[in-house]
């Protein structure tokens, strides 16, 4: 896809050393806010349902409509970035996902839940524009054995994004609404949720400001150039290779698909299991701020984790904490009270690594093939979507049965790092070198 790539030598010092640190300060930037964004649905979601009057599966709707952006946009996204460059498409992507968050007011001021779920189809197509383009970027530049460790270095940014998020969301969404400060179960008023419908304008006034800001500062910046030495490998030599015979890129898009399905299930009906009597009995906006110690747990496992894949094979630390993660949804199912609560907040430790650590090992050895495979892969974010699966199984079954679905998801990336990631037919190593 449009990370454009070029077979060469492994990397320099210019390719692994300070040349690319402040572009990579730049682009852990775009990391947080595009974290920031999306968590901020985790407090929306609890809102918006008191808002609607939705059951379950109409809740989790709304996040997979988010997610199908993904599907949806990513090769238009590819085709922008040929067209236009990398720099112009960054600040596009920004520009895309400031107007969805004015879109946001005009749906709030309404309110109306599909003008809701067009706008935050908006937003996420402006953040898969920078998805599709950041991470192959950071994944190839420097040395390819540390990948792994610098994609999770970066992805960290995204996770103190995700951290923070819910305390704004909690804040200036479920504090400002009687929704969000009632006891579950409390019947609001047609008047009461037109009220609240309109807490939603100032948050999502500020982001879109934010963005707008950043846009022009990265419009002004001076990127490193992506010229002629990294430009696509002619078609000529990538039509000798077909991605189908890479193992780890074969069994890495399902990963991806699958981890997602997780990691959004949890975050997006963390605020409704925690506000449950049996569980810990807290107002949506007390449960908000403990959602920041889930993405918290996820930023320090990224940290940890680029650490620690400096001296560990990437593969075999990706299996010990999706070992970990189902033992903590196990417990999550089969237990009440605080217990219950601190262990699904566990999980995003253990989830932190997997989409950076999968996303890497995806692409390893694919050669002249690099941009195709980030492509499927950013792609298979779309998992996300079937969150509404869980939704479903929470009105079918109960919410908390339904965090069996997680644990599930759990084996497959334990699968994927014994033996779906082990490369076959390996081309040499993609880097980018500098312009």
């Amino acid at each position: 896809m449009p990370a454009s790539v070029a077979s060469t030598a492994p990397a320099g010092p210019a390719a692994s050393g300070s040349s690319y640190r402040p572009a990579l300060t730049l682009l852990a930037s775009l990391f947080f806010m595009w974290g920031f964004i999306t968590v901020i649905n985790n407090t929306l979601l609890p809102h918006l349902r008191a808002v609607f009057d939705l059951n379950y599966t109409q809740t989790t709707l709304i996040e997979s409509v988010w997610f199908i952006a993904y599907f949806v946009a990513s090769i238009p996204s590819a085709k922008l970035i040929e067209r236009i460059g990398y720099q112009r498409s960054l600040v596009t992507g920004l520009l895309i996902m400031a107007a969805g968050a004015l879109g946001m007011v005009l749906a709030a001021s309404l309110p109306s839940y599909g003008v809701t779920l067009a706008m935050l189809f908006v937003i996420a197509s402006g953040i898969t524009l920078l998805q599709v383009a950041a991470n192959p970027y950071v994944a190839v530049i420097g040395s390819p054995e540390t990948s792994s460790s610098r994609l999770n270095l970066v992805q960290a940014m995204n996770s103190a994004g995700t951290m923070l998020a819910p305390l704004f969301g909690a804040y200036l969404i479920l504090g400002r609404s009687k929704s969000g400060t009632a006891q579950e179960g409390t019947v609001l008023s047609a008047a009461d949720r037109l009220a609240d419908a309109h807490s939603v304008i100032l948050p999502y006034v500020l982001v879109a400001v934010v963005l707008v800001v950043l846009a022009v500062v990265i419009g002004r910046f001076r990127l490193p150039a992506m010229g002629s030495a990294t430009s696509r490998v002619a078609r000529e030599e990538r039509s000798n290779h077909s991605l189908w015979k890479h193992r780890n890129l074969v069994f890495g898009v399902p990963a991806i698909f699958i981890y997602l399905i997780a990691e959004i299930g949890v975050a997006n009906l963390f605020v409704n299991f925690v506000s449950q009597p049996t569980i810990a009995n807290l107002t949506h906006e007390q449960a908000g701020r403990y959602l920041t110690f889930l993405w918290g747990g996820m930023m320090v496992g990224r940290f940890a984790g680029s650490a620690i894949m400096q001296r560990i094979e990437a593969e075999k630390v990706l299996a010990a904490v999706s070992v970990a993660a189902f033992l903590v949804m196990l417990v999550t199912v089969f237990s009440t009270g605080p217990i219950a609560m601190w262990a699904l907040i566990s999980v995003g430790l253990f989830h932190s690594i997997m989409f950076p650590t999968i996303f890497t090992l995806g692409i390893k050895g694919l050669g002249p093939l690099t941009e195709e495979g980030s492509g499927l892969l950013i792609m298979a974010i779309a998992g996300g979507a079937l969150v509404v699966v869980q939704g479903w199984l929470a009105d079918r079954y109960g919410l908390q049965s339904s965090f069996l679905l997680t644990a599930a998801c759990e084996l497959y990336i334990l699968f994927y790092a014994l033996w779906g990631a082990k490369p076959t037919q390996a081309l040499p190593d993609e880097t980018v070198t500098a312009g």
